[in-house]
């Protein structure tokens, strides 16, 4: 078999969420470039439309849909479209997340925490939830969660967004073991340090960089590009004996 067979995604759908900017617009438009017809979301329409014109431009499929994963409301609205506008879901991936405090963990007040936990870990929970019923209908899929490698080691400044992450490690490791019957793989990617708007104080401040730089073997903070490969891996044919794993893409940061 031909590696290009193995990463083509012609006539499935994917959904990306946080894909208006940074990691998961990178994979946005790497999926739609292998054939996939993308479901931009995040939670302003017009930066989802943005990205998703830009796509059509380029001669893939691509649409936008406003959601704020937060709201399960919000999250059931787009489920319930997706049904009956698109039909179906193949890949999903779960990419948008939040840190409105980078602080110690003395800092952090309820109303952060809430906001925190509702789009890190109750939102990726029921988006699974969601996607796992549909694509159990249609024979299987595909399902990537964006973790990081704060998961694996408390980082200063993010110890409940660590906490998060590490629970969406697990949750994937239990929708692994219990969606495999239903031919649906669950894996998550872990991002070591990248160059996005989320990680603003590596280009603002000169210390926090060099002290980043420092830490990471191979040299050099990752940019959104650096993540699609694996992304693409998990969500194609070639990764179809790959379930429960966790890949991590930091530049040797955690090795």
């Amino acid at each position: 078999m031909k590696a290009a067979d193995l990463f083509d995604l012609t006539g499935r759908v994917a959904l990306v969420t946080g894909a208006s900017r940074g990691i998961g617009e990178a994979i946005a438009r790497c999926l739609a470039a292998n054939g996939a017809e993308v479901i931009v979301v995040s939670r302003k329409l017009d930066a989802c439309e943005h990205v998703a014109a830009s796509i059509r431009a380029d001669g893939g499929r691509a649409r936008a849909y406003a959601c704020h994963q937060g709201d399960l409301a919000a999250v059931d609205a787009l489920f319930a479209w997706l049904g009956a506008d698109v039909g179906g879901l193949d890949i999903l991936v779960n990419n948008a997340a939040t840190n409105p405090l980078y602080g110690s963990v003395l800092q952090m007040d309820a109303p952060a925490f809430a906001k925190t936990v509702d789009v890190n870990l109750r939102g990726t929970w029921f988006m699974c939830t969601h996607a796992a019923r549909m694509m159990t209908r249609s024979g299987g899929g595909s399902i990537i969660n964006v973790a990081s490698v704060a998961a694996e080691r408390p980082m200063a400044g993010l110890g409940l967004y660590g906490a998060t992450k590490a629970a969406v490690v697990n949750l994937t490791q239990a929708f692994a073991k219990e969606l495999a019957p239903s031919r649906i793989r669950v894996n998550a990617l872990l991002p070591g340090l990248v160059n996005t708007q989320f990680a603003a104080a590596l280009q603002t401040d000169a210390d926090v960089r060099e002290r980043a730089l420092a830490a990471i073997p191979l040299g050099y903070i990752a940019e959104p590009a650096d993540m699609v490969g694996a992304a693409l891996y998990l969500a194609s044919d070639a990764s179809r004996y790959t379930t429960g794993a966790t890949l991590r893409v930091d530049g040797g940061l955690n090795s």
